[in-house]
């Protein structure tokens, strides 16, 4: 019978390919990689697993890794995006120095297109978009030659410079390399190099309105920097053949291109533009939504760099897509916060409690460790008083088997304090339970007997006289199908939105040590799950608390069973 304390060393390939490299002296023993973002839109859970396997490469290998924007595209570009991925990476846990982007390569990149045309491998060609696009064939059809593609160099260069010089409007003419229109890989039928954009860019300014492609760049920008390893998804392999063709037909230095598997995470949707979509409709607060994959809602949420990045490493880098479930990053996260979270009582769904024999008036002051994983955090004090507050499922008028929890007649202990027996049960004029009269045993105060006597349940609390209210959220799967996409014939992946993914609770109490918790502090809250004051909405003295992932429910595991 196998055991998760087994686990077995994850799979990782492209570090098989380096050592092997590193054993032939190819690269002479050298070791570069980069992460290279679009700055079009916000990091996802999804590049995580990028930016771990190329800084964590260089990190085992005593190399290099760069942050590298392609900024090839300026319509759809923003240094918002550009700032937000520096700072992703940063909470991520990785140092990248200065970033790098392909836009300070332009004049360089420019000069390469002029020598591929001066040696007969790129023209310009003067058809529409949907004219190349037909012309390229299909995967069974070959495709059918520009009539442009027989240009003189002479008139290439002149109608590329004058493309550069900003004579022409948008869509006017492109630069296609001059390949094989008959290539099984349609990568290869003479690409686009170069596409007019009269558009301002956020670092160049109206210095180009002639922008490359990206096949086009992310390759000459590898061999500028010195990369070895240039690691991508694996979406990119069909283009691999173009990116050695580029780099072997300019003779310059050539890295190697390795293409993994990218992340596809059950319960969630890792297409930017969707994920634009449903900020742009208010489906979401925004992207730092806690339901959000990007890495500043996961922040938001209480996610740490921590977690993530053990996640990132369990599961391996591999050259088959698959999909991972959403419970391995949950677990990871759980693993983290078992061993950093401070321990603390909130009560969600609260339910009065009043203790009849004791005294009024009087609050004790009762010992609570805060992390049973950590004898250094110590211990705390907890008010405790008369009035409770305990949560309302803790309670049932008339339970079932296997429920143990507060009922009348039974005794239970209260976490920390003592045990209290439910001796009456208050409802108003329509039948709903509106407080519980209880009786409690000063003798088993910290929730022990001396007598020896035992207690099948014990429960949280939160002193209805010290507590404090708070605001809580608490956030489900933003969409009810682990695949998004799995849709009936003419629906659309928004059918799987859940309606219910955040439920907001204005009416919780939690304890009064709480009122100085800063945005970002994360807890557990006992039995419940784990807790992050908000970054944005939570202030001293009204916290607002998200719920960061829940506990194992051991009640629920009963309840399916019977």
């Amino acid at each position: 019978m196998s055991d998760e304390s087994e686990k077995k060393t994850p799979t990782n390939f492209v570090h098989d390919l380096i050592d092997e490299d590193n054993r032939t002296g190819r690269f002479d023993g050298r070791v570069q990689t980069r992460f290279p973002p679009e700055p079009n839109g916000y990091l996802h859970i999804g590049h995580a697993k990028s930016i771990c396997l190329n800084f964590g490469t260089a990190q085992k290998y005593n190399g290099l890794c760069k942050l590298r924007f392609d900024d090839t595209n300026p319509t759809k570009e923003d240094v918002e995006y550009v700032n937000s991925i520096q700072e992703d990476v940063r909470w991520i846990g990785y140092d990248f120095g200065e970033a790098v982007f392909a836009s300070d390569y332009f004049d360089q990149l420019y000069d390469w297109a002029e020598q591929l045309i001066g040696d007969g491998l790129a023209y310009v060609d003067s058809q529409s978009l949907d004219e190349i696009r037909e012309g390229r064939g299909t995967a069974m059809q070959p495709g059918t030659e520009s009539p442009f593609r027989n240009r003189s160099v002479d008139e290439n260069l002149d109608l590329f410079r004058r493309m550069k010089a900003g004579e022409f409007p948008d869509g006017a003419h492109v630069l296609r390399a001059k390949i094989d229109m008959a290539s099984k890989h349609l990568a290869m039928r003479d690409p686009i190099m170069y596409r007019i954009r009269h558009a301002h860019h956020h670092r160049t300014g109206d210095k180009w309105c002639l922008y490359p492609m990206y096949d086009f760049t992310h390759g000459q920008s590898d061999s500028i920097e010195g990369v070895t390893h240039s690691i991508c998804t694996l979406e990119f392999e069909n283009n691999r053949p173009l990116y050695d063709w580029y780099l072997d037909k300019l003779k310059v230095y050539h890295p190697q291109q390795i293409e993994f598997a990218r992340l596809s995470l059950t319960y969630t949707m890792m297409s930017k533009r969707r994920l634009l979509e449903l900020v742009q409709e208010k489906t979401v607060s925004g992207w730092n939504d806690p339901r959000m994959p990007t890495l500043c809602g996961l922040r938001r949420r209480g996610y740490t760099p921590e977690a993530i990045r053990n996640f990132c490493q369990s599961i391996g880098v591999t050259k088959f897509n698959g999909w991972t479930d959403l419970s391995v990053l949950e677990n990871s996260l759980r693993d983290d916060l078992n061993k950093r979270a401070p321990r603390v009582m909130g009560v969600l769904n609260p339910l009065k409690v009043v203790i009849t024999n004791y005294p009024e008036g009087q609050i004790e002051d009762l010992e609570a460790v805060n992390n049973p994983e950590d004898e250094s955090a110590g211990t705390r004090m907890v008010p405790f008083s008369r009035e409770l507050y305990i949560e309302r499922d803790d309670f049932m008028e008339i339970p079932p088997k296997k429920f143990f929890r507060l009922s009348p007649g039974v005794e239970v202990r209260l976490r920390y304090a003592y045990f209290i027996t439910c001796t009456d049960v208050v409802k108003d004029a329509n039948g709903e339970i509106t407080e519980l009269h209880c009786t409690y045993d000063p003798a088993t105060r910290g929730g022990n007997s001396p007598d020896g006597r035992k207690v099948k349940s014990t429960i949280h609390w939160v002193s209805a006289a010290k507590g404090l209210k708070a605001t809580v959220r608490i956030y489900d799967n933003l969409f009810t199908k682990p695949d998004p996409d799995d849709v009936p014939e003419g629906g659309t992946w928004k059918d799987n939105l859940n309606p219910h993914s955040l439920e907001v609770r204005e009416t919780c109490y939690v304890e009064p040590s709480l009122a100085n918790a800063q945005p970002g502090d994360r807890y557990q809250f006992e039995r419940l799950g784990y807790f992050c004051a908000d970054s944005e909405d939570s202030k001293p003295g009204q916290p607002v608390f998200n719920r960061t992932v829940t506990l194992k429910d051991t009640w629920a595991k009963e309840a399916k069973k019977g």
